[in-house]
């Protein structure tokens, strides 16, 4: 079992054959009251998780969005997009099979944001990312990264598995950023500099 923090090195993953990312958040009223505050929290707001994967310092593909399944071999599988907030555990979450990780893959960068426009990380409460290792059919939490909420940054990276000779690592980057809404290469410029 691996345990993960911002400080730590990056994290061995001998052993693991199945990683997840996944990002919880609550729909909030925010500073809005009455009427309004009933409607912004009815709504919820929407968060993205999205992994790019890089190919050297290039990236490639991503999972997220409207991109469930990037490699079309299940490697990288992202679970779909919640728009509100709304129920139990995890919102989004991102599984990597890594033993199918295409071999150019170099790393993968997981991303959470406030990416379409009109969405915030102000307009939503409680954010947490968590990483599991779901190797064996069990799923088992081996962190929980939860951003500062002083933040009016609409990025977060979260983590980094990276290809390294004697197999993946992992590292906890939960670090925050601002990145255009709605478009792509802003999003995968900020994951680059990760």
């Amino acid at each position: 079992m691996i345990t993960l923090k911002k400080d730590d090195e990056p994290a061995d993953l001998g052993g693991v054959t199945h990683l997840s990312i996944g990002v919880s958040w609550d729909p909030t009223a925010g500073s809005s009251g009455g009427l309004m505050g009933k409607i912004r929290q009815k709504t919820g707001t929407d968060l993205d998780l999205i992994a790019i994967a890089m190919q050297g310092t290039e990236p490639v593909r991503l999972a997220g969005l409207d991109s469930s399944d990037p490699f079309g071999n299940g490697s990288l599988v992202h679970s779909g997009d919640n728009q509100t907030g709304r129920g139990d555990g995890d919102d989004e979450t991102v599984t990597v099979v890594l033993d199918k990780v295409p071999d150019t893959i170099t790393s993968i960068v997981f991303v959470a944001a406030a990416y379409k426009k009109r969405s915030a990380f102000q307009n939503a409460r409680n954010v947490s990312f968590k990483v599991y290792d779901a190797t064996g059919g069990t799923t088992q939490q081996v962190a929980d990264i939860w951003p500062s909420l002083l933040t009016t940054d609409n990025g977060c990276a979260v983590a980094k598995a990276t290809r390294e000779p004697g197999g993946w690592q992992l590292k906890v980057i939960n670090e925050t950023g601002k990145i255009k809404q709605g478009d792509e290469q802003a999003l995968m410029r900020f994951a680059m500099s990760k």
